[in-house]
């Protein structure tokens, strides 16, 4: 049975792409580690609206310009296991690849580009600083401090399927999206009619109960290697350049990798399998 190409591949960034979240990252450097972990575990989980905890958690940070300019570090230096070879592995098959993300725009389109995904597929959320504060009157300032957030759809929980939307345009094709938290979730399945074809849960940095309840499929391993069979099919991983990554891919779905919530689906992925679980390894 053949499974589905899925052209369009959305990523979330924070927990998904890497294995930090930057608002954490960013608290962590002012001592406030502790109340904004946890609204943002809050948020994750769907406990919270996002809309409600965005602005107090920056307020509470207060940072500067170059402190959100370091959030790209922590991203880079913790990239989720196999991610910039998936995204080159999907691009290689002419998937386009996306981000869309409630981070910080600066360094998450930073750490998208490093990745090789277009700087026009990212979008994340942006901020204004305080341009009298700091050394204001030097040419460069990255002590001023932050001030506000440009509000939008990715600041809210239920935002992201419109950035989609607005992603995809007119252009043809099914799409995917991936990612670990609530919002992720609520634009891969709660929006009539589905703004994305196939909604992955991904459990490799954090396993969120309600997102594992609900994702029509769901990846449990530290590796995106599995992604790659569910967006380009099993039976095109055999044209991948990279067959190392497609051995791992494989062998990471034979040890109950990925699971499903709907019978009909993971019987149409186990039958579209079986024409490379047949191949030697």
């Amino acid at each position: 049975m053949r499974w589905p190409h899925y052209k369009h591949v959305f990523f979330d960034c924070d927990s998904t792409l890497t294995t930090v979240e930057g608002i954490d990252v960013l608290a962590e450097t002012t001592g406030k580690k502790w109340e904004v972990e946890r609204l943002t575990n809050a948020a994750m989980d769907g406990e919270l609206d996002l809309e409600e905890i965005y602005a107090q958690r920056l307020q509470t940070i207060n940072p500067t310009h170059i402190q959100i300019q370091e959030i790209r570090r922590s991203y880079k230096r913790n990239i989720v296991e196999d991610a910039a070879a998936v995204i080159a592995a999907l691009q290689e098959q002419g998937h386009k690849v996306y981000i869309i993300s409630g981070g910080l725009a600066e360094p998450v389109e930073e750490f998208g580009i490093y990745l090789g995904v277009p700087r026009q597929h990212i979008r994340a959320v942006g901020v204004r600083y305080d341009h009298l504060s700091g050394a204001w009157w030097q040419q460069s300032n990255p002590g001023e401090s932050y001030l506000t957030y440009q509000k939008g759809a990715l600041t809210i929980s239920d935002g992201k399927a419109q950035i989609v939307r607005e992603l995809l345009g007119k252009q043809h094709g099914r799409s995917l999206l991936i990612g670990d938290g609530s919002s992720d979730l609520l634009a891969g399945t709660a929006v009539t009619p589905p703004v994305v074809n196939l909604f992955v849960g991904y459990g490799g940095v954090v396993r969120r109960e309600r997102v594992l309840a609900k994702a029509p499929v769901f990846i449990h391993s530290a590796s995106l290697a599995p992604l790659l069979a569910l967006a380009a099919g099993p039976a095109a991983l055999r044209w991948l350049t990279n067959q190392d990554l497609v051995h791992k891919a494989i062998q990471i779905i034979k040890n109950g990798g990925i699971t499903f919530q709907n019978e009909q689906l993971k019987q149409k992925f186990r039958e579209a399998c079986e024409t490379i679980y047949s191949r030697p390894d």
